[in-house]
């Protein structure tokens, strides 16, 4: 607001009329919408219904025809887009837009109708690609999200309701940016938050600066009750966060992601100060998973990651956000505080499995199956347990006093140095000799404790 007084002082200082500059003003409003426009569409969407007998015991189904059941409807909805690619014919929207409808249809701005098929879709990040076959497109071009301020003034453009206010532009500013857990906390969220009129229809129409760059993709709004309508509250897909997606769904036909392999959490007051933390950025290790890029990297729960490849970290959405966009493979920087001490790890990371969560659950069962639970050799478990340096092996960290290998002698800070006839080295390498090296329903440990090494016998 400060620099706009400036430059209106500056203006009437030139001789520039009130009315010239909010003729200007206006101007640059109008110019962005009109250059833009014809790269917005709106898409129809239909979807045959069966309808299904009600759960059993609704009393209100008697009430019905019997042959009200089975038959098929057919349900119709809208939602925008924005075109990207002229020469492909390639076009952004949301996932919820598109997603198990048996139509598509992409209506253009001369009234064009063109059958759409789907390239790609990626329910995490809520987006999808659609593809029409035609020419004389006009594609929007892309701008760089990461310039924006708040306070920066957008238009948004879909269209809302119905197809008959297609092309709708609204008018405001960037509320505020970083914006996640709107949807879902399993989704990747990086909203743009902005009080532009964002309406139901409205869903994959644009989001522009004021140069007439896509800055991203409108994706939900929040109303603050049970309305469906607009309360000023607004959220966008930011546009560098779109274009990592859609450029892998174009030539993958899915999206490859990283994983770095904890579960992670965002630093609040009471934590921080009762870790005596003079910061409240960064996001803070609740668990590492076994045999994953943070655990051969050295991370540790406790851990707290200030920066990513030279990227400071604010939370824990910001990192889960930054890390699934970075390359499989590749080796990062990653910056730490661990007991208040600064420290840098170098971590190659992985591409994220289909399912992570299996791999946590694979371990309890496993350790459900046991009665204990081991870790790698790490600096927080030689500090507790008192173990020598070069030792090698799995440490025992927590153990069932009901179980079996309790009762076998086994003790939380033993060593695991060997299964069978076989040596430890990990705990991956640990899992899989408990396969191999089992017979029948008894396993065979070597076991050291302090200087003392010796064999324990447990039956599963």
């Amino acid at each position: 607001m400060k620099r706009l007084l400036i430059t209106f002082t500056i203006l009437f200082s030139l001789g520039w009329s009130q009315n010239s500059i909010v003729s200007q003003f206006s101007s640059t409003f109008a110019d962005a919408a009109e250059k833009v426009n014809p790269s917005i569409v709106t898409i129809m969407v239909n979807k045959t219904v069966k309808q299904e007998r009600f759960h059993n015991g609704n009393p209100f189904e008697e009430l019905l025809p019997r042959e009200f059941f089975g038959q098929e409807f057919q349900t119709r909805a809208l939602g925008s887009g924005v075109i990207v690619d002229k020469d492909n014919g390639y076009i952004l929207t949301n996932n919820h837009v598109v997603e198990n409808m048996d139509e598509i249809i992409v209506k253009l701005i001369d009234k064009r109708e063109y059958d759409a098929e789907i390239v790609g879709s990626d329910p995490k990040s809520d987006l999808a690609v659609i593809k029409i076959q035609t020419n004389d497109l006009e594609a929007i071009k892309l701008g760089d999200s990461d310039k924006l301020r708040v306070g920066e003034w957008v238009l948004a453009i879909g269209s809302p309701f119905n197809e008959n206010l297609s092309h709708s532009v609204t008018a405001g500013i960037v509320s505020a940016l970083g914006r996640s857990n709107i949807m879902s906390n399993d989704n990747y969220e990086d909203f743009i938050q902005t009080d532009a009129a964002i309406n139901p229809g409205n869903s994959g129409g644009a989001l522009v600066n004021l140069n007439g760059e896509l800055i991203g993709i409108n994706a939900a709004i929040a109303t603050g009750g049970y309305e469906r309508s607009n309360r000023g509250v607004g959220f966008a897909i930011p546009i560098n966060m779109v274009k990592k997606v859609m450029n892998d769904l174009i030539n993958e036909g899915r999206v490859i992601r990283s994983w770095l392999g904890v579960y992670i959490q965002d630093l609040d007051d009471a934590t921080a100060r009762a870790m005596e933390l003079d910061t409240r950025d960064g996001a803070l290790i609740g668990d590492v998973v076994k045999n994953s890029p943070a655990e051969k990297a050295g991370i540790e729960i406790g851990d707290i990651i200030t920066s990513f490849d030279s990227k400071n970290i604010t939370g824990s959405s910001h990192l889960k956000n930054v890390v699934s966009s970075s390359t499989p493979g590749k080796r990062y920087t990653v910056e730490l505080l661990r007991d208040g001490k600064k420290k840098k790890y170098y971590i190659t990371l992985e591409e994220l499995p289909e399912n992570p969560r299996a791999l946590t659950k694979m371990d309890k069962e496993y350790e459900s199956d046991l009665g204990f639970m081991v870790e790698d050799v790490n600096s927080s478990l030689r500090r507790e347990y008192n173990l020598e340096r070069d030792i090698e092996g799995v440490v025992v960290s927590k153990i069932d006093r009901r179980s079996k290998a309790y009762y076998s002698g086994l003790r939380p800070g033993d060593v695991i140095i060997r299964v069978g006839r076989k040596n430890v080295d990990n705990v991956e390498v640990f899992y899989d000799l408990l396969d191999k090296e089992s017979r029948g329903n008894t396993i065979l440990f070597l076991v050291k404790r302090g200087d003392v090494s010796r064999f324990l016998t447990l039956e599963m």
